[in-house]
């Protein structure tokens, strides 16, 4: 268990509130680094650490998973369900000492709380690698990118491994050990009564690695905060809302754990034209009076090039027709179909001699009523 989570409050640290959203969070956090941020602080010997406790807080609300189980653990905490655990507190007591690890043996079966607290996942607390949190962006389509498919890119800003140091948090040509005291673990056990907690190494401050001369750039940490520009592969036929996960491409993780994700969000602008329905495409054509009663071929537009439609006399306003394969393309399966909906387009003025003829043909022709079945 990551004891972070049990004495920090992350939405206070970032100064939002519990049911705040991922935007208000992601602002809040941005805010609040630029102004902390070591480099903009350079005579504040506490900004680093602040810079630090506002970075772990994003970390752990910007990922959904992890803002679950913290508000979990916080709930517990809160509600006082750590008391009976060594007489009232939720870390001190008397009697037999056992790493907090070890409960992972006594709350695996008790409702997943094993899993709540990380042992069904890892068997251990949080003193290994940790992957980093997930970035999200927002990436605005026009429908026949989307149709089509496309490669593009967003602008994202957030933690990166810093470019001057690689990530090894020294500078450049200077030597970086592992910690003799944690031995690279970044954390230490220390007892407190009926418990034995995992705590952040004194000596290398929970990074693992102690740095001889820290980099110029991100002062040893090892990441920077800064604007990049990530490409976006977009498969043909994505739907709106849809969301794409690329590995690797959030937060880096600590203590050599993997990167988080970036997860873009897509919205795909209207067609003037064409609607979607599922992995088909609706389009609505008109056609004369004269066209629909004798029967036709009229040429209809589809994202891939205009095609004919045969039209048979006699034709409803209001008919559909599917052309096949032309609608919304799948990465695997069958490629969607065109629905063509035909609608009568009734003229507003005649001239003279056409209405002539249609009143003459009423005369001889339309002998029943097409509204007799309605008895009225």
């Amino acid at each position: 268990m990551n004891k972070d989570w049990v004495d920090k409050d992350f939405y206070k640290v970032l100064g939002v509130s519990k049911d705040s959203s991922q935007e208000e969070i992601k602002r809040a956090y941005r805010k609040l680094a630029q102004r902390l941020h070591p480099d903009a602080n350079p005579d504040d010997p506490t900004a680093e650490d602040r810079f630090k406790d506002v970075s772990e807080a994003y970390a752990t609300l910007s990922n959904e998973e992890h803002r679950a189980e913290y508000d979990q653990i916080r709930q517990m905490v809160d509600s006082g369900g750590f008391q009976g655990f060594g007489g009232g507190s939720p870390f001190g007591g008397a009697g037999q000492q056992f790493r907090v690890e070890d409960l992972g043996d006594l709350l695996g079966g008790a409702g997943g709380l094993g899993d709540l607290f990380g042992f069904g996942r890892s068997g251990g607390g949080n003193t290994g690698p940790s992957r980093g949190a997930d970035f999200r962006a927002e990436l605005h389509l026009s429908f026949e990118d989307a149709f089509h498919g496309v490669t593009t890119s967003v602008a994202i800003e957030g933690e990166a491994t810093c470019r001057h140091c690689g990530g090894s948090g020294g500078e450049p040509g200077t030597p970086v050990q592992v910690c003799p005291t944690c031995r690279g673990a970044g954390t230490v056990a220390q007892s407190q009564g009926f418990f034995s907690i995992s705590q952040p190494c004194p000596q290398c401050r929970g990074t693992g690695k102690l740095i001889e001369q820290p980099c110029s750039t991100c002062r040893g940490r090892g990441t920077e905060v800064r604007s990049r520009t990530i490409k976006v592969k977009i498969p043909s036929g994505v739907a709106d809302a849809s969301a794409i996960r690329l590995r690797g491409k959030g937060a880096p993780g600590r203590n050599g754990g993997p990167h988080g994700d970036l997860i873009v969000r897509v919205h795909v602008a209207k067609h003037p034209l064409f609607r979607r329905n599922g992995q088909n495409l609706t389009l609505r054509v008109p056609v004369t009076f004269t066209e629909a009663t004798l029967g036709t071929a009229i040429d209809v537009p589809t994202l891939n090039g205009p095609v004919k439609l045969k039209v048979p006399a006699g034709t409803r306003s209001g008919k559909t027709f599917r052309v096949r394969g032309r609608g919304v393309p799948r990465t695997r399966g069958k490629t969607g179909d065109l629905l063509v909906t035909v609608e009568v387009a009734v003229p507003q003025k005649l001239p003279r001699a056409a209405k002539k003829l249609l009143e003459q043909y009423a005369e001889e022709f339309e002998q029943e009523s097409p509204r007799a079945h309605l008895e009225v």
